[in-house]
């Protein structure tokens, strides 16, 4: 299936896998051999010898490792182990390899850190349901104020693998975490991210197949997933091949619209109009040669506008001033059929009428509110990141896109991507613009408008890393051609991977 190597596994998702992995002939105890080997492998990859500290857990984290410190050892390194409660405590797999480690097994504390240069934290991983407290939370403590690498087996102890919220108000720093088959949802959202550090997924020997029995509907954001949809350009095809985007233009903050069309453009659609007051025409017909200003005084106007079928898609929002008029505008465009991305201001706008909003989306609709404007638009929806926006996209009917530097692409259906790559050079006036005349771009395209958000958020966040520190927003569109030229390179190797 496509999107298979990127899928994103759950907690229980992942010890699901674990028994699946079992019932087809791979034992735990196997699969957390292969797991502590992985572990002390990344090390050794990455690390000059140094003494490692190994704190160890009473669960499956503690017995990844003692097997972490056994292979460790066996390669020369010097290696003090330190164990939250009693080896006869240990149950399992765990106790198994616990039995096979011929050192000494301190008990845990902050002393267990003296001498060291890297601690490895085996102690709970994604098992934790609880704040760290006792001896666990002060020897994270010191281990944290150290400064020492420290590299986390499966989640920093602290973590929610489903979530990346800090369990309680500590959690291990890892230099690197090493995870295993899939990552989890808590690699990617943040803090989560933070506390993490670089990631590896090794291949512990569970095999693929049993994805299809854990049936999985979050991923990680890859070409792989949405790319055999991208709309590439063919010879044989004309402008109207690839849609006619309409963006409703502002009176006063024109560069928003303006923005929203240079991404537009260079995101392939076919023609892009701004529909512009009579007062602000002339600042949108400066922008570009390309694109078509269509005057647009009043709903009459717009009305008439989008009457033209050829004119499939709209994006509303950008710099229109919040108001009866845009309302009207969005109402407009929702009941003549268009494909609508509804960005800013056209989210802010519904915020007392949300009803009115929610019951007239009914066909291809992407949301991109930031946290803000989730809150006005939905003011219902708590918890985790992840969990609002897809009770939000269930809730509308329409695909929300949560933004931030841990973007929640949320569908009706229950599928979801979390978005990872968003370089920090993001967080500048008129970024949401672009990506939202990105979207429309593909919508315009006949993108579905879940894999239209999804491409344009990693285009979007490809371009702005590729430019690096100074970003401006206008930056972004100019960097398109050379994403997607990256893109076009990744989607050749991933069909052709020989």
């Amino acid at each position: 299936m496509a999107g298979d190597s990127c899928c994103l596994l759950t907690n229980a998702e992942s010890y699901a896998a674990d028994k699946a992995a079992a019932e087809a002939g791979v034992p735990g105890v196997t699969l957390m051999e292969n797991a502590g080997a992985a572990v002390a492998a990344a090390i050794i990859q990455r690390f000059p010898p140094v003494l490692v500290s190994v704190l160890a857990g009473p669960g499956n984290n503690g017995g990844d490792g003692f097997v972490v410190a056994r292979h460790l050892k066996r390669a020369g390194w010097p290696v003090r182990l330190a164990l939250l409660g009693t080896r006869s405590s240990l149950g399992g797999d765990a106790a198994q390899h616990a039995e096979l480690w011929d050192g000494d097994v301190e008990p845990l504390s902050p002393a267990v850190l003296h001498g060291a240069g890297l601690i490895v934290d085996a102690l709970f991983g994604a098992g934790l349901s609880r704040p760290l407290e006792g001896a666990a939370a002060e020897t994270l403590r010191a281990a944290n104020a150290s400064g020492l690498p420290l590299v986390a087996i499966d989640v920093p102890s602290g973590i929610s693998g489903d979530d990346g919220s800090e369990v309680g108000e500590l959690a291990a720093k890892a230099t690197l975490t090493v995870t295993f088959f899939r990552k989890k949802p808590g690699h990617l959202l943040l803090p989560g991210r933070d506390s993490c550090g670089g990631v590896v997924v090794a291949d512990i020997g569970i095999p693929e197949g049993v994805l299809a029995q854990v049936a999985p509907r979050l991923w990680e954001n890859d070409p792989a997933l949405w790319g055999a949809c991208y709309p590439w350009k063919r010879a044989a095809d004309h402008k109207y091949d690839h849609g006619h985007a309409m963006i409703a233009g502002g009176a006063e903050m024109t560069g928003a619209g303006r923005l929203a069309s240079r991404g537009a453009l260079r995101c392939g659609a076919g023609l892009v109009t701004v529909a512009a007051p009579e007062a602000a025409r002339l600042a949108y017909q400066l922008e570009s040669p390309s694109v078509i200003v269509a005057g647009c005084n009043g709903l009459e106007q717009w009305q008439a506008l989008l009457a033209d079928p050829r004119r499939n898609a709209v994006l509303l929002g950008p710099g229109g001033g919040v108001g009866a008029e845009l309302r009207g505008q969005v109402l407009a465009a929702l009941a003549a059929g268009k494909k609508a991305v509804l960005d800013a201001d056209a989210l802010t706008a519904f915020a007392e009428e949300r009803d009115a909003l929610l019951d007239a989306i009914g066909g291809s609709c992407v949301l991109t509110p930031h946290e803000g404007e989730f809150a006005r638009l939905f003011p219902a929806q708590g918890g985790d990141k992840l969990s609002r926006a897809r009770a939000a996209a269930r809730e509308s009917g329409a695909v929300v896109l949560l933004k931030g530097a841990d973007s929640v692409i949320a569908a009706p259906d229950g599928r979801a991507v979390i978005n990872a790559s968003a370089p920090p050079e993001l967080a500048t006036a008129g970024s949401g613009d672009v990506l939202a005349g990105m979207i429309l771009a593909y919508l315009a395209q006949e993108v579905p408008a879940f894999e239209a958000a999804c491409m344009a958020v990693w285009l979007h966040g490809e371009a702005a890393r590729r430019f690096g520190p100074g970003l401006i927003s206008e930056d972004i569109a100019e960097g398109l051609p050379a994403a997607l030229g990256l893109l076009k390179r990744l989607l050749q190797d991933i069909n052709n991977p020989g």
